[in-house]
């Protein structure tokens, strides 16, 4: 696939192990007349899915990642960000139902900042404002972007996950400085329907943890 610059993208990826759950996220991508081009982060998915990407029109680019040395897939997802070639994008976790048209999304964006919705539950659990990295948007590549990148696939910072490293980076005034909030409908949480009662809008329905994952089976045997 080529190598250019593309305006605008969505951008998604995952590995081997998780490569069951794109058929199911491509048919909702599709189902609801979402117009733009996506670009994938291959984090070492079989030569088949790697050839249905290449060969299926949604997708403009398949980003090959280098995975050599890295513990953990999801620690290799800010990177992918900073290596997307991509001036407008926003990165999609495949455990999402995407549930309507999301183009829009992209209105939403600022400069200089990750555009995130933030983590309800986990913000009302802990007590401490955070933000879900399932969903981020950026305009070119912003400084922050960046840091996360590096400090993540470093793996030296002893986080479970790329939003706990990014979490960890940031305190409440650096994170105003950072991260600019979407529209919580472009990120509802599992925890969100299933424990904090939310009865609002859903644009993409996030079906995070091993929880999460069974939801989907059963969503793709329904």
């Amino acid at each position: 696939m080529s190598r250019k610059i593309f305006p605008k993208a969505f951008l998604i990826g995952c590995d081997k192990k998780s490569e069951w759950m794109l058929d199911w996220f491509l048919k909702n991508y599709k189902f609801h007349a979402n117009e733009t081009k996506l670009v994938f982060a291959d984090f070492g998915v079989s030569q088949r899915k790697a050839t249905m990407i290449d060969n299926n029109s949604l997708f403009v680019a398949r980003l090959q990642m280098d995975m050599a040395g890295c513990p953990k897939t999801w620690f290799m997802k800010p990177e992918a960000m900073w290596f997307a070639p991509i001036e407008k994008c926003i990165w999609l976790d495949i455990d999402i139902e995407i549930k309507a048209n999301i183009d829009d999304m992209f209105d939403h964006l600022v400069p200089n900042k990750l555009c995130m919705v933030e983590d309800k539950p986990w913000s009302k659990r802990s007590g401490e404002i955070w933000h879900n990295s399932g969903v981020v948007g950026f305009i070119h590549k912003p400084k922050i972007l960046k840091d996360w990148a590096v400090t993540t696939k470093e793996g030296k910072h002893g986080q479970v996950g790329d939003q706990e490293v990014l979490h960890a980076m940031l305190n409440p005034i650096t994170k105003i400085t950072h991260i600019h909030d979407l529209p919580r409908e472009y990120n509802i949480l599992r925890l969100d329907v299933q424990h904090d009662d939310y009865k609002g809008p859903i644009k993409c329905m996030h079906w995070t943890g091993q929880k999460g994952k069974v939801k989907i089976k059963e969503l793709i045997n329904a």
